[in-house]
């Protein structure tokens, strides 16, 4: 038996239940992972609330997860004892997640990896840091660029700031609802902090050459009104709890203006491997603002979720 966190039924963070549940067993194209650390994530709350109606409790959520191989169905590629990460493909959605002592994971979705990283510092990385990098790489940015980053005190946001200052913006512009975290945007890399009220940037001409939107649909709008011409804006979250935009796009968009998207997908070792060099070589801050045990996953994604959350949260097991 192993440790778990199971979701029965949607409700509050008080439904993460703590429980014994079976260790699962490797099967073909298959292979264990000791989980050392993950990191929670928007989606998963979404999930707790009762909204991701693909996702059939009772379930152990969980899209991210680090840790060592613990029984392998691949010794060549994945021996016992190496370090791993897997993120996303259905993990801790279609099948159970990493919120427990171990996770049974499709061996081409297990990544390993070599790094001088603890524990904490790459259970902050997978889902976060990816996301943001391949973001980053859709936006094509050069130095000449003022990024402006939407939602810019996420974990996905500040991990974006800090990427988009080693690859070598001209400026990193941040929005965010709550103008009392503009010093800890400042101390991130973010340069200029723009208020967010009611959805509404308090900006009254275009501002941005590149804009990595985080709020998504729900102000997506009102992100391409201060885009310049010619530039490009990538959808990449939903913080705003909106899946779908109503908008016309000849007078959204301005002129010249790109409008693309980022999914966790296309995710392979090499390019794990990539991100993480880049961090190493920039000596990038990756540790999470917050940790918790296993059992305190429940306060994890209850912190997440509280008006002051800022950055990364991960649970350690």
């Amino acid at each position: 038996m192993m440790k778990a966190i199971v979701l029965h039924h949607p409700g509050d963070a008080s439904a993460l239940s703590y429980e014994d549940v079976p260790t699962p067993t490797v099967k073909p194209g298959w292979s264990l992972l000791k989980i050392k650390g993950f990191g929670i994530n928007r989606s998963e709350i979404f999930t707790r609330n009762g909204w991701s109606p693909s996702v059939h409790l009772p379930r152990i959520l969980g899209i991210e997860g680090v840790g060592v191989i613990a029984d392998t169905t691949d010794p060549a590629r994945l021996p016992v004892g190496r370090r791993a990460i897997s993120l996303m493909g259905g993990l801790g959605r279609e099948f159970d997640g990493s919120y427990a002592e171990y996770a049974l994971i499709p061996n081409a979705q297990l990544y390993p990896v070599t790094t001088k990283l603890s524990w904490a510092e790459l259970a902050a990385v997978p889902e976060t840091w990816f996301t943001a990098y391949g973001s980053l790489v859709n936006l094509r940015l050069t130095a000449q660029d003022d990024l402006l980053i939407r939602g810019a005190t996420s974990g996905v946001g500040v991990a974006a700031a800090k990427l988009a200052n080693a690859l070598g913006v001209h400026e990193v512009i941040g929005s965010t609802r709550n103008l009392a975290k503009t010093a800890s945007l400042q101390t991130v890399g973010v340069a200029s902090v723009v208020a967010d009220v009611a959805g509404k940037l308090q900006a009254q001409a275009p501002i941005a050459d590149k804009i990595l939107e985080l709020v998504g649909p729900a102000t997506l709008t009102d992100s391409l009104r201060v885009l310049r011409p010619g530039g490009i804006c990538c959808v990449t979250g939903e913080l705003g709890g909106v899946w779908s935009a109503d908008f016309y796009p000849i007078s959204a968009l301005p002129t010249g203006g790109y409008l693309t998207a980022f999914r966790s997908e296309g995710v392979s070792e090499a390019k794990v491997q990539d991100l993480l060099a880049l961090i190493d070589a920039h000596h990038l801050a990756v540790a999470p603002r917050k940790t918790f045990t296993l059992a305190d996953t429940a306060a994890a994604q209850a912190a997440l979720d509280a008006p002051d959350s800022f950055g990364k949260v991960v649970v350690l097991v």
